[in-house]
């Protein structure tokens, strides 16, 4: 099969999409498919996952289980036997790209997957990155593992890279409304996988290269962390001024032209922004570059939870309580509001040093009843929340994210001291400390 063969499967709608991953980016992609009429097949090494989804059953709160049920057969399936890869006119890889504990690039998820993928590959499929990495991680490291297979990419199949834009509970946009970003190894590999996504979202803005499209995603993703980083050292310079940020950023996002409003917090969160950049100082690393700028942002927001536990430390010490064996309440886990998605949410950082100095720290998460499962906070697994209304016993709560479904007035009456990162209470009140 050649590229116009696949194009016009594409169009025709015949080509069986595979999506290897069920998570946040890949379940929604699969459903998008199956609900414009294509045959779709989901791959994930969790068992769990693919049994919930086969009863039709979703694991996110954003993601109605009736949507799934609505998918399934004859549209849609899952499984977790990577030998029906071979089915697939065209494979999305949507996987994890965390950092190392030395925050270096950790590619060993997709390694590990592409290596999986060639193992079944043939000849005429089409191929498609959307992790968020370094630009040159297609060429470099994709390619070259797929052409193990004794397959030519260009050539026998077709390779491309389009980074995933997923906001999870974002009302504005979902996976059909956004844009895509492609960029293929040839142009037949653009092509093919333009016309992919054509049929699917709004817009499939062309880029000339598989590196062009990956870097697109670092500079969205670090123009933001650059941005948060700003306002979040802002915050400290005019908590210091004896002035309230949140009035000052309201105030500048009246101005119709030339601000952009992003709001300061306890550090990043989510699967993007915490990392991302440090993909790009990694890779800049290779061509003798210094990416100061981006560094300093880091430095920034990944000091954004000492100073919030600094700023509860001084709270307590002026109530005349110490740290230690202090009870504190964290409100919120998700990294942020009204989504029950808790990667890389710094609340975790909070709870390390807060405990680390000796204090006793529960959580309250409407979304998130229990710590689940994870490689980076594996010791607070199974760790359940509690009531809001025990606000109360409690030297101080510290509100880490503001889900709308909280009732924050009921929090403000029980609670003794309450430490505020997100500026849900405007009001002055000496119970109430902006951190």
């Amino acid at each position: 099969m050649d590229s116009a063969q696949i194009i016009e499967r594409i169009k025709q709608k015949q080509a069986r999409i595979g999506v290897i991953g069920l998570g946040y980016v890949g379940l929604p992609l699969i459903l998008e498919f199956a609900e414009r009429g294509f045959p779709v097949l989901g791959f994930d090494v969790d068992q769990a996952k693919v049994v919930q989804l086969l009863d039709g059953l979703s694991y996110f709160r954003h993601i109605p289980s009736e949507r799934v049920a609505r998918a399934l057969s004859p549209r849609f399936d899952a499984t977790t036997d990577f030998a029906r890869l071979a089915e697939c006119d065209a494979i999305l890889m949507c996987i994890p790209t965390p950092l190392t504990s030395h925050r270096d690039p950790d590619l060993s998820f997709v390694e590990a997957t592409t290596d999986t993928v060639a193992k079944h590959l043939r000849a005429g499929q089409l191929v498609i990155l959307e992790s968020t990495t370094y630009p040159g991680t297609t060429r470099e490291v994709v390619v070259p593992r797929l052409e193990r297979s004794g397959l030519v990419a260009g050539r026998d199949f077709l390779v491309a890279y389009s980074p995933e834009r997923e906001d999870p509970a974002n009302p504005k946009f979902t996976t059909g409304t956004i844009p895509k970003v492609v960029g293929g190894l040839t142009p037949a590999c653009t092509l093919a996988a333009k016309t992919l996504y054509e049929a699917v979202v709004t817009q499939a803005v062309e880029v000339s290269s598989c590196d062009a499209a990956e870097a697109s995603k670092i500079l969205e993703n670090t123009f933001r962390a650059v941005n948060i980083a700003l306002v979040n050292e802002l915050k400290v310079v005019f908590n210091r001024m004896g002035i309230d940020v949140w009035e000052v950023i309201d105030a500048a996002a009246t101005k119709p032209f030339g601000f952009m409003r992003f709001t300061p917090g306890p550090g990043l969160g989510g699967h993007c922004i915490p990392i991302d950049p440090f993909y790009l100082t990694w890779k800049a690393r290779e061509y003798d570059m210094a990416t100061r700028f981006i560094e300093m942002a880091g430095e920034v927001n990944t000091s954004m939870p000492y100073y919030v536990c600094q700023r509860l430390l001084e709270a307590l010490s002026r109530n005349g309580k110490g740290i230690a064996d202090a009870r504190v309440l964290l409100v919120g886990l998700a990294y942020k509001k009204n989504v029950d998605d808790d990667r890389e949410s710094p609340s975790y950082k909070l709870i390390e040093i807060l405990e680390g100095w000796g204090a006793r720290v529960d959580y309250h998460d409407p979304f998130i009843p229990e710590i689940r499962k994870s490689r980076s906070h594996a010791k607070l697994t199974g760790r359940a929340g509690v009531d809001l209304e025990t606000a109360g016993d409690y030297d101080v709560v510290l509100i880490s994210t503001d889900h709308d479904t909280i009732d924050w007035s009921l929090l403000k009456e029980r609670a003794r001291l309450i430490v505020d990162t997100r500026g849900v209470y405007r009001s002055t009140d000496p119970k109430i400390i902006p951190a």
